[in-house]
């Protein structure tokens, strides 16, 4: 009986051990390695100087072998305290698994907006299971020193862009579009889903879709098709074979005067191009016409619920979603912005328009990130070969999107 008692003892002592060594300790899982400077010398700081009894480690996996990585040491009790997330459904299985904690209830969540928190929810959003962190934004950027010497105005609206792009092709040495069709993901993540949304009206033309309500073949999903059709007139010889790479080539040494964007480029092109960058948001249909642009989710932070420091990890989470946090990541992370409501002072100044946009229009997310990829077929593929088929003049837009429909269906 008496070695019982001794044996229950040293276990207890050996738990209160463990929770002693694992208090105010908090280590945050990541795919971000390039982010670990960042995190160790100006982030974790700054927040230790608010909370200075917490200690947060960063421990990054490299971005292929995240996912599986972080599922295994998720399944042996071996994962951090704070999980960074990918949006939606990767995300999502984690959380049914058990793998994240359901954070609704934390008060600092009322510093985002639905469509920011939409990311990280259940379908039916009974749960919210990250803290939105930051998003992209999509648009174009464009040669200021091409665009003053040719006497151009930034464009407005679908036809404005029409017009000086036609004024650059025959006035000028240069190509008026930086864009070729060899990578499919680029005609649609950043082409399609960044002109589309004002023409489907942003989150009611995607929630529409999800629902049956709306189809790729109405006038509003097959406009933006027809747009991409008409360009191929505008960029340079042998566009079919050009890379994403070699679009950034072609626009960073000034032979191009227009680049179809995804805010994350602004640091390269501050790197690697001599000449001052501008950016115009997607233009409109018509004068007069709400704007809509792509601000799309793109990653959080979630609780580990076997984490033995959830108080510590809620604090952090609550910390992210500080003015502080929004102001520091997205001076910090050129193109990557904070999605809380804070307006915060920024920097850069191309990175400064661009988040100001979503003052003048509504933000939505790229069309098919939610819910619709799930069918059977391979959606994201299929809109990739529609983006390339309609600029490369071999698909209607009225073929390319009943093609997509009919995955759809299925």
């Amino acid at each position: 009986m008496k070695a019982q008692m001794t044996k229950t003892a040293l276990a207890l002592l050996a738990a209160l051990g463990t929770q002693a060594v694992n208090a105010g300790q908090l280590t945050i899982e990541s795919w971000r390695v390039d982010d670990k400077d960042l995190w160790e010398q100006e982030v974790i700081p700054a927040f230790n100087k608010a909370n200075p009894g917490i200690e947060v480690s960063f421990s990054p996996t490299a971005p292929t072998e995240y996912n599986a990585s972080l599922n295994t040491r998720l399944a042996g009790g071996t994962a951090g305290d704070l999980i960074t997330c990918r949006p939606f459904d990767v995300s999502l299985e984690l959380y049914n698994k058990g793998h994240l904690a359901d954070i609704k209830d934390l008060e600092s969540m009322s510093n985002f907006s639905d469509v920011a928190k939409g990311a990280w929810q259940t379908d039916d959003g009974s749960a919210s299971y990250c803290m939105p962190m930051a998003s992209v934004i999509h648009g174009y950027f464009y040669n200021t020193e091409i665009f003053e010497e040719l006497g151009l105005d930034v464009p407005e609206t679908e036809a404005d862009f029409f017009a000086v792009m036609d004024k650059i092709k025959a006035e000028s040495k240069y190509t008026p579009l930086a864009l070729g069709t060899n990578d499919g993901w680029e005609t649609h993540q950043i082409v399609y889903t960044g002109i589309g949304p004002n023409y489907w009206k942003g989150e009611e033309g995607r929630k529409a879709l999800i629902s049956g309500d709306a189809k790729m073949t109405d006038a509003n999903f097959v406009a933006p098709l027809a747009q991409m059709a008409k360009l191929g007139d505008y960029l340079s010889r042998g566009y079919e074979a050009q890379t994403y790479g070699d679009s950034q080539n072609l626009f960073a040494l000034g032979r191009a005067a227009i680049y179809p964007a995804g805010s994350w480029d602004i640091a390269h092109f501050n790197t690697n191009a001599d000449f001052k960058l501008g950016a115009f948001k997607p233009p409109v249909p018509a004068s007069g016409d709400q704007c809509y642009i792509s601000d799309h989710t793109d990653i959080g932070l979630g609780i580990n619920p076997k984490s033995e420091n959830r108080a510590d990890a809620e604090v952090f989470l609550s910390w992210l979603a500080s003015k502080e946090f929004a102001e520091l990541y997205t001076n910090k992370v050129t193109g990557f912005f904070s999605l809380s409501d804070h307006q915060i002072s920024i920097d850069d100044p191309v990175a400064a328009e661009m988040i100001g946009w979503r003052q003048q229009c509504e933000s939505t997310i790229r069309l098919n990130a939610q819910v619709l990829n799930r069918g059977r077929d391979d959606l994201e593929t299929t809109f990739w070969n529609a983006g390339q088929g309609v600029i490369n003049g071999t698909m209607t837009a009225e073929d390319a999107a009943a093609k997509v429909q009919s995955i759809l269906d299925k």
